[in-house]
């Protein structure tokens, strides 16, 4: 459990209503839009290829794609094949490419606690082979384990006057 410091200890004082895991949650925390960003980090740029390969239907795979666009998340290029008219693909932006760490944890996690032997696929180190892991660090580095974190209310934020969840 994470340690609530300074005025968060007290969790009768705030609540949680600026939650940026809510608001994360709301933007992409669907199974299709999962699903989606899965396939645009496996490289999976057209239209067709999200819809079948998400397993969703072409008014899903449009509806997230599109949300995805308005949050910044993918980026539209245009292509054209020859003798066909001009369409979009769909590409990681560097908000996008900041979301694979969450895509690798849950991925992870899934392996070890809904998958037989570990599940289907590793992440691995593209030079050396070296599995990747997953683990909470400081900005310096130092891995920590999840009991040895805490919580501070972010002095910089627009709202720091009434502590954000």
């Amino acid at each position: 459990m994470v340690r609530l410091r300074g005025p968060l200890a007290d969790r009768s004082r705030w609540r949680a209503d600026e939650c940026s895991i809510a608001k994360a949650m709301d933007a992409i925390g669907n199974r299709s839009t999962m699903l989606i960003l899965r396939e645009a980090w496996y490289g999976t740029t057209r239209f067709d290829d999200f819809a079948a390969r998400a397993g969703v239907t072409d008014a899903v795979a449009a509806a997230r794609l599109r949300r995805l666009v308005e949050l910044g998340v993918l980026a539209k290029r245009p292509y054209r094949e020859p003798g066909r008219r001009t369409r979009d693909e769909y590409v990681l932006t560097g908000a996008g490419r900041e979301l694979v760490p969450v895509l690798i944890a849950l991925m992870q996690w899934g392996d070890r606690h809904l998958q037989r032997d570990g599940g289907p696929l590793d992440v691995v180190d593209d030079d050396t082979g070296e599995p990747v892991t997953l683990v909470p660090a400081t900005a310096s580095g130092v891995v920590k384990d999840v009991d040895g974190l805490a919580m501070t209310v972010n002095r910089a934020w627009r709202g720091a006057a009434d502590p954000p969840g």
